[in-house]
């Protein structure tokens, strides 16, 4: 009998079950963890409001109806099996709001009692977080989970009562999110300003200077009887040169000082979004998937699968102790004592924020900063390696010391002009040895001669310059989520699915990595400013935004945020209702007939942008890509080369005599012939030093800067 027994206490081993979202983070947690713990993923949501219904009660203080998500019966099947068979069961979803979300979803379809302390969570995929989680399992935050919800709901009360009036009153099949809308706003009004805008003239002045036996330099106009210069026309430049004429310029003042130039913060999710787009030309989009895959883990040879870097969803700047150190190690081992600061100092540190920093989590960083990209590069994809060692280097050079450059000042008299040359040099690389911030700001002019107070130096000429004023730049994926974020407009979460969504409902596109409002986004946006101010104002929507973090804190209650917004929300509605006639969106008819039922096509506009169409759909429901003409020929057959967009909606440019002729490239043609070989050219970009075209005859290659003719810029090489 005492036998059995022990037999029966030798076979009775608690086991934990632990649920993740994903099937890759399933495999990395389950690798730090023994086999007493069963790891199984939960596909995301579980639960959802449901599509084909409004799903919330408004009478009843906004209850929820949320039903099983369709397709996942099989995983909350195989679930709820596995949580009969475990003694404990660890809810181990994202460290945020949607992730608690998840778990509390989690928690009611698995019959887990409210008040059990199941939900862990963690920073990084690490052995020592994961192993350090699981012993503080704590009971779900309500707070976090009313947050989401009243997000969730928000996004509901606005969508699913704005999309049907945009149905009837302008295309059936729009739909208008509650942040997406001001995003849209956002990028309509860019480009009125842009249509509206009137450049102003104006003139620059540089003077070419030499002292014999020191070599040349170059100075900019920049007072006049101490006032600051503003010339405007041909005329005053004119003036300008006459006044200068004959006089001798003289140094009247040096000023040398050291001035330290301090590195970046780890990254937050907007600044990865950001500077990946600026540096590795990544969408916002693209940047939040291969940033998963690196937080999930990839199988990295025999560290086996292995979470790269910390939590992707964060605004803090925060940095631990451990991974401090950890760094501090890497760099004087690798740079040396002098690289490693006594106080870590990083640029705009300084700065108060604006806003809530959600503070729950560190920057995005490592997790293991002895995995350098050199080292695993063989164990990831090309797009993988380029991300983690951006953002590998940005944390090493954070924890860095500042560069120390020695900069030069000179002001120089002319008459009753002042001239000002601005040179430095670098005396300590600093952070600098390892990466710097592309910030797109030019950097200072190169070193100054040796000069001194009273020397007199010698003009070799001047180079006036016309300018004219620009309008404001179109937004691009990292102006927009930098813009949306200094607007308070969404939350780190929210950025890259706020850029896709107003792509994929057609109200913008992105042409030359710039983002054009549709006529349909204009439309949606002008109609939602004249009868729903609130919903299209940023300053609503920045507000709504703080309220959800008061939730989160546990500073205000989330029915009573919903029912101050939706009492005023559905007045405006049925007053816009009966406001708002049927607006007229007219279809661009063109010389195209379709081949099915003879009726001139028109023009429409689609996910991947315009196409025709015809129009006599439903009964006829032919279309066909349009091709615009670039009024270049082709170089093959002499056809038409045009406009023409791949299945993702890539740009490319072929032969309009396809599929006779399979002329194809994917860079813009442009008329100017090759001045070497005559051959066509296409217009290339060059990071920093602007448009140049080159032959696409590979035995040629010439290239030539932009807008230059033949005649004058010759075969000139561009560097």
């Amino acid at each position: 009998m005492h036998q059995t027994c022990c037999i029966g206490v030798y076979h009775k081993v608690a086991k934990t079950l632990v649920i993740v979202e994903s099937p890759a983070k399933a495999k990395s947690i389950g690798k730090f963890l023994g086999k007493n713990y069963k790891v199984k993923a939960s596909m995301g949501h579980v639960r959802d409001l449901p599509k084909s219904q409004f799903g919330v009660d408004v009478e009843n203080d906004f209850n929820p109806k949320y039903i099983t998500i369709r397709g996942k019966g099989d995983i909350i099947k195989e679930l709820k099996s596995a949580v009969k068979k475990a003694d404990k069961v660890l809810l181990a979803s994202d460290p945020d709001r949607e992730g608690e979300a998840i778990a509390w979803h989690l928690q009611k379809i698995l019959g887990i009692k409210e008040d059990t302390p199941c939900r862990i969570e963690f920073n990084e995929i690490t052995k020592n977080a994961i192993k350090n989680a699981v012993k503080k399992p704590r009971t779900l935050n309500k707070n976090l989970i009313n947050a989401q919800q009243a997000r969730r709901i928000l996004d509901r009360l606005v969508g699913y009562n704005l999309s049907p009036l945009l149905w009837r009153k302008v295309k059936k099949g729009l739909s208008a999110g509650r942040v997406q809308s001001v995003a849209v706003r956002m990028i309509v009004d860019r480009e009125e300003e842009i249509k509206n805008f009137v450049p102003e003239e104006y003139w620059s002045l540089t003077a070419k200077l030499s002292k014999p036996g020191k070599g040349s330099f170059e100075a900019k106009l920049s007072k006049h009887k101490n006032k600051k210069v503003k010339i405007q026309s041909k005329e005053e430049m004119d003036k300008v040169l006459a006044e200068l004429n004959g006089l001798e310029p003289q140094v009247e003042k040096v000023s040398r000082k050291e001035k330290l130039r301090l590195p970046a913060a780890p990254f937050t999710t907007s600044s990865l979004q950001q500077e990946a787009y600026r540096k590795l030309n990544f969408t916002a989009r693209k940047t939040m998937v291969v940033a998963q895959q690196l937080y999930e883990g990839l199988e990295i040879g025999d560290e086996g699968i292995t979470g790269l870097i910390t939590y992707i969803r964060t605004d803090s700047k925060r940095v631990s102790e451990t991974a401090k150190e950890d760094a501090k190690k890497l760099i004087k081992e690798r740079f040396g004592p002098s690289y490693v600061p006594k106080e870590v100092k990083q640029a705009g540190a300084g700065q108060k924020k604006e806003g809530k920093v959600q503070d729950a989590h560190e920057a995005i960083r490592p997790t293991y900063v002895h995995l350098d990209p050199e080292s695993i590069k063989e164990y990831l994809t090309r797009d993988q390696y380029r991300l983690y060692k951006l953002i590998w280097l940005r944390f090493i050079a954070s924890q860095m010391a500042p560069a120390v450059m020695d900069t030069t000042s000179l002001d120089i008299k002319v008459g009753e002009y002042l001239f000002r040359a601005n040179g430095s040099v670098v005396k300590f690389p600093g952070f600098m040895q390892v990466y710097t911030e592309d910030d797109g700001k030019k950097e200072d002019e190169g070193l100054l001669p040796e000069l001194s107070e009273g020397d007199k130096l010698k003009i070799e000429k001047y180079e006036p310059k016309q300018h004219f004023t620009q309008p404001p730049p179109r937004y691009t994926d990292a102006t927009l989520v930098k813009a949306l974020e200094e607007k308070g407009i969404g939350r780190p979460s929210t950025y890259a699915p706020i850029v896709d969504t107003i792509q994929k409902r057609g109200y913008v596109v992105r042409e030359n990595k710039q983002f054009y409002p549709t006529e349909l986004g204009t439309i949606v946006v002008e109609l939602l400013k004249e009868h729903f101010p609130d919903i299209i104002n940023l300053e609503f929507t920045a507000e709504m935004e703080e309220n959800l973090d008061k939730i989160e804190e546990g500073g205000l209650d989330w029915v009573k945020v919903l029912k101050e917004f939706y009492k005023p929300f559905k007045k405006t509605l049925e007053k816009a209702d009966n406001a708002i006639g049927k607006v007229e969106i007219e279809d661009e008819v063109t010389d195209e007939i379709c081949e099915k039922c003879g009726r001139n096509m028109v023009i429409k506009f689609g996910r991947y942008g315009k196409f025709l169409a015809c129009p006599g759909f439903p009964e006829c429901r032919f279309t066909k890509p349009l091709l615009e003409p670039t009024g270049v020929k082709c170089p093959q057959c002499s056809g038409d080369i045009v406009l023409r967009r791949s299945k993702k909606g890539r740009k490319f440019y072929g032969c309009s005599n396809y599929p006779q002729c399979e002329f194809v490239i994917w860079d813009q043609p442009v008329k100017e012939k090759c001045p070497e070989c005559g051959g066509l050219m296409v217009k290339k970009n060059a990071r920093g030093k602007g448009s140049y075209y080159k032959c696409i005859n590979e035995k040629c290659g010439c290239q030539v800067q932009a807008g230059k003719d033949k005649e004058s810029s010759g075969a000139q090489a561009v560097q």
